[in-house]
């Protein structure tokens, strides 16, 4: 799982779970986005947005991309960018996935733990951390929404940034027969691909120094066409996909 950073100020084990994702056209820089780690039966997974991988009516296309990855447990400012092909005789290396609904907009891609950095910090979640049916998420509650805005971020430490959020939609539900549930944040681009969590209130032991319940991925904003711009503010509201999609993309 990485090792921890063990000198300084203590850093919460969330922050080193995310990791800032840019694209690429061969050597020319497209976007940014946010990312966080899954790890499954000794796997290692990059989670993200689909449409980060891949965006057709935008006509998207990067073949790799680059992670910010944190090297070494004695100093957090220090950092490097891991590169990672998308595509190896022209087909994709990142999985997608589908319902009765449509595409679904979570990505996952598969690393090579042999091939990251010597000395590379970071946590991952697992399945241990997705959402279990018998637990209630009450509509209001807070979760939180971890990644890189913009492209804003801690650039000393390397380290993403967070923005409260609210559950706005009823939560198990598939809003409008879609596999996410809304949430009432203020966001931004270069947010697409972040987790959203909730805090988990009792210890338990499986979830390790990460006591944090894994329910979304955060994918877009959502605004009405028939919105007046000059008049009407946007809704605030964005769409989140249930995470338990990562079952079903991390099956080996």
């Amino acid at each position: 799982m990485g090792e921890p950073a063990r000198t300084g100020p203590v850093i919460e084990s969330l922050f080193l779970t995310a990791a800032k994702i840019f694209t690429f056209d061969r050597s020319k820089p497209l976007t940014n986005a946010s990312g966080f780690f899954f790890e499954r039966d000794e796997r290692l997974f990059l989670v993200t947005s689909r449409h980060v991988m891949f965006d057709e009516p935008t006509h998207h296309n990067p073949d790799r991309i680059q992670v910010e990855i944190h090297v070494d447990p004695e100093n957090v400012t220090r950092s490097t960018g891991f590169s990672i092909p998308l595509y190896r005789d022209r087909k994709s290396l990142w999985r997608q996935g589908k319902d009765k609904a449509g595409e679904i907009d979570v990505a996952v891609i598969e690393l090579d733990r042999e091939a990251l950095p010597k000395g590379t910090v970071y946590r991952a979640f697992c399945p241990a951390h997705l959402h279990r049916a018998d637990e209630v998420v009450e509509v209001g509650a807070s979760v939180l929404v971890l990644g890189f805005p913009l492209g804003f971020h801690d650039t000393l430490h390397h380290l993403p940034v967070v923005r409260q959020a609210g559950i706005a939609s009823s939560f198990g539900l598939r809003f409008q027969g879609e596999g996410y549930f809304l949430t009432d944040a203020r966001t931004h681009r270069g947010g697409s691909g972040a987790p959203v969590v909730m805090r988990v209130p009792r210890p338990e032991p499986e979830l390790g120094d990460l006591p944090w319940r894994l329910l979304g991925v955060h994918s877009a904003r959502l605004d009405m066409i028939t919105r007046d711009t000059k008049v009407d503010e946007a809704l605030g509201l964005n769409c989140a996909w249930y995470a338990d999609i990562l079952l079903t993309l991390t099956e080996a």
